[in-house]
């Protein structure tokens, strides 16, 4: 069987833990992998080609998927947007859809199960039972270290899409991989979590600290030159903010930043969007980061649309502060993602006074981040 991975720059990090599940178990299968439709059609039908994109990627994957079923491949599609939306997916043409996990149910379909929908959402996967990446097909990301999250920010497709049951991949298995990485001449370990100072814990909140400490001390000890943890793809939430926690690994990590989410300066809007900690509580953490000579990155999210000035003067207010104690600004605009809380209340707003503001802002070197092209995204998924 000849298998195509459409992969491209936004959907790399839901193919390559594919690609390294199907290539570390069907030997008999040929692996392609397709940056573009002029590549994908020099491997001729009979073919399987495998997607996995978000919602604003629609116009693009609706025409492909056109083409490509008049040419007799066969079509099989996961990801965010197919997990949020399988049935508007199947419609667009797809043959076979994956919602939720997908390494296990690839493997069946490749197996010859032939199910319309194979469902990932109830049988979720042990991690360790696979590859973070594919090393022999030179295809490395960031190693996920923790699957699911706890939380239920209405604006987040994380719990919808990897469960709010936390599955930690074990310390065995990461520095594993991280020494099949070292042989490739991989010297930087970076991770993938919803909150990385909540590995190893039960509660995804109360950081294990034994077990971080361990897991940092064994990377280091197998020869990894850098290693970055508690920074992006492996966020922090302020409740998991201790000083011990920051102790342990500031023995260990290259970073000199935590990324850390607020995502408002006012509390109702915190309890709207359903953040779990107030500003005191973000506060505290950005004390204890500082405290620890970490510089804070702090996590905005502009243009909730029941947002009030208020609302925005108090965040306004409380970024001002941040940027007096030291912290830098990551912007980020709402977008109602499909299968959210919020998905129904509509695109992002933002008066002109607060982006005037905010641009500002950035024009100072106070914030960054890609809340403008976000801005525009959020439109998109409304149709506006």
């Amino acid at each position: 069987m000849k298998l195509i991975f459409r992969i491209e720059k936004n959907n790399r990090y839901s193919l390559i833990p594919l690609i390294g599940a199907v290539h570390s178990r069907m030997k008999d299968v040929q692996i392609f992998i397709a940056k573009s439709v002029q590549e994908l059609v020099k491997v001729p039908p009979p073919a399987v080609v495998a997607y996995s994109f978000m919602s604003f990627d629609l116009d693009q994957i609706f025409k492909e998927v056109h083409d490509l079923k008049a040419m007799n491949y066969t079509l099989i599609a996961g990801g965010p947007h197919v997990t949020a939306k399988p049935y508007e997916s199947l419609r667009l043409g797809f043959d076979h859809i994956f919602v939720g996990d997908g390494e296990e149910n690839l493997l069946k379909f490749l197996n010859g199960e032939k199910k319309i929908v194979f469902d990932g959402l109830k049988d979720r996967i042990n991690l360790d039972d696979y590859p973070p990446f594919c090393a022999e097909l030179d295809l490395f990301m960031p190693i996920e270290i923790t699957r699911g999250c706890v939380f239920e920010c209405a604006y987040c497709e994380t719990p919808l899409i990897g469960g709010r049951k936390l599955r930690h991949r074990s310390i065995e298995s990461i520095v594993y991989y991280c020494e099949v990485g070292l042989k490739k001449n991989r010297y930087i370990a970076r991770f993938i979590s919803p909150n990385s100072f909540g590995y190893g814990s039960v509660d995804g909140i109360k950081p294990n600290v034994q077990a971080i400490d361990e897991l940092l001390f064994e990377l280091k000890r197998s020869g990894m030159k850098e290693i970055y943890f508690g920074t992006f793809p492996s966020d922090v939430r302020p409740e998991s903010v201790n000083d011990e926690v920051l102790k342990v690994i500031k023995k260990y990590v290259n970073n000199r930043s935590i990324v850390i989410g607020a995502q408002s300066g006012s509390e109702g809007i915190l309890k709207k969007i359903k953040r779990t900690h107030s500003v005191e509580i973000l506060l505290k953490a950005v004390d204890l980061i500082l405290a620890n000579g970490f510089t804070p990155q702090v996590d905005f999210i502009f243009g909730f649309p029941f947002e009030r000035d208020e609302d925005r003067y108090e965040t306004l207010n409380l970024m001002e502060k941040l940027l007096k104690m030291g912290c830098k600004i990551h912007a980020h605009t709402f977008m109602p993602l499909p299968g959210t809380e919020l998905e129904q209340v509509g695109s992002a707003f933002m008066p002109e006074w607060f982006r005037r503001k905010i641009a500002q802002l950035s024009s100072q070197g106070k914030l960054y981040g890609y809340w403008e092209k976000q801005q525009i995204l959020s439109q998109k998924l409304t149709g506006h």
